[in-house]
């Protein structure tokens, strides 16, 4: 089995495969981490909503850098040596943000959100390129897959942060080992991804100036920015999640801590379990109706979410919250892919609006709860569900002459 920068049998590929699933799941588990325990990790830096608000804005700041990182590093150093090298970087940065909580300092804690952006945004670029070249050599979809094993250790990262919370470990001791597990794996894993570089040759002909006008030319396709519109409500909606629920629920609904990281748990497990079987689903109904579908159940889990008098409305409205963005970002780069030429430069544009959606989610959530309150801040979500409904049309194949 050949394609460029990698030639492997089958089971080298079969490894290559788990390796990236791996990863996938490193970059879930990792990003839950602190999500579930923000109410505890408040209370021991001793900030308040709006300073965690502003912390988490390092991640969106080292989320830039690492997008902008990911395929020259790639190009440089290869698969195997640049994944290792992200699977370091990840827990050395929960490491920090625990150490950081321990010993109450504000300043360390924003350094370890920075270089975890960078690091999980850097991921999740290196494991999608991976990715794509094992579907090219197993000739069948595997990325959908791959995205539900992100969720999946989001799960797993939600229940141990749920684990810890009821059994009293501090925020702190919990990244600090969690980091540890991490960095163990990850480096083992990495290790069963072939040497060589999958990321896309550069056109040496064209100028620096020339190569950032051909990326931007892409930002003028109304078409490509609707699909946009579409990726940044679900991707925001994701973000959000990660970050704001367990809190919401605990300030907004009166929850104990361990109940509200348990929320996350359901909220991770829900956007997991839709991403394994919507396969069919989205052979049958197609991109845009599944999209519609998935919107529209996103918009009632929020505003049960926000408005839901009992704890089991509540959950209810988490479920239905992780159904609305689950589909959004696989489906999307699906349908950016398929909209004109030169799919990888439009497939950018995309995925640049929904990562920055998920990760400048946070902060943007954090101003508005400063002044309304977690909960009521949530409303945003809601808004751009509505807004992801109304554009889903954008996914609808490109009829080819």
């Amino acid at each position: 089995m050949h394609t460029p920068g990698v030639d492997v049998d089958r089971s080298q590929l079969v490894r290559w495969r788990t390796a990236i699933i791996i990863a996938f799941a490193i970059g879930g588990v990792s990003l839950a981490g602190w999500g579930p325990r923000l109410p505890e990790l408040r209370v021991e830096l001793g900030v308040d909503v709006g300073t965690i608000g502003l912390m988490l804005g390092g991640v969106t700041v080292g989320s830039i850098g690492g997008l902008l990182s990911a395929a020259p590093l790639l190009r440089r150093l290869g698969g195997r040596r640049a994944l290792t090298a992200v699977a370091v970087l990840v827990p050395a940065s929960l490491a920090v943000i625990g150490i950081a909580a321990a010993l109450h300092s504000v300043p360390l804690a924003s350094v370890g959100f920075v270089v975890a952006g960078a690091g999980i945004g850097c991921l999740d670029v290196m494991a999608n390129v991976e990715g794509t070249a094992i579907e090219v050599l197993a000739g069948r979809t595997l990325l959908p897959l791959m995205h539900a094993a992100w969720s999946g250790g989001a799960a797993l990262g939600a229940g141990i942060a749920a684990l810890c919370a009821w059994l009293g470990i501090t925020p702190s001791a919990q990244l600090i080992g969690e980091a540890v597990v991490i960095l163990v794996v990850g480096v083992v894993a990495m290790r069963a991804v072939p040497d060589g570089t999958r990321a896309e040759a550069q056109d040496t002909s064209l100028t620096p100036r020339q190569r950032l006008r051909q990326w931007a030319r892409g930002w003028t396709d109304v078409r490509l920015l609707l699909i946009g519109v579409v990726m940044l409500g679900v991707e925001l909606g994701e973000g959000s999640a990660n970050n704001w629920l367990a809190l919401a629920a605990t300030d907004g609904h009166g929850q104990t801590a361990t109940v509200g990281a348990l929320f996350f748990t359901v909220f991770a497990v829900s956007e997991a379990a839709t991403r394994v079987f919507a396969g069919p689903v989205v052979d049958r109904l197609g991109r845009v109706s599944t999209i519609r579908w998935t919107t529209a159940l996103g918009i009632v889990g929020a505003v049960l979410f926000i408005v839901g008098s009992s704890w089991w409305l509540t959950l209810i409205g988490v479920v239905l919250w992780a159904v609305g963005v689950s589909m959004g970002f696989p489906l999307g780069m699906s349908a950016a892919a398929q909209s004109g030429p030169n799919p990888a430069a439009r497939v950018s544009v995309v995925a640049s609006i929904g990562y920055f959606a998920n990760f400048a989610g946070p902060p943007v959530i954090g101003a508005i709860a400063e002044q309304v309150g977690a909960l009521s801040a949530l409303w945003l979500i809601a808004v751009l569900f509505v807004a992801a409904f109304a554009a889903s049309g954008s996914l609808r194949p490109v009829e080819r002459g």
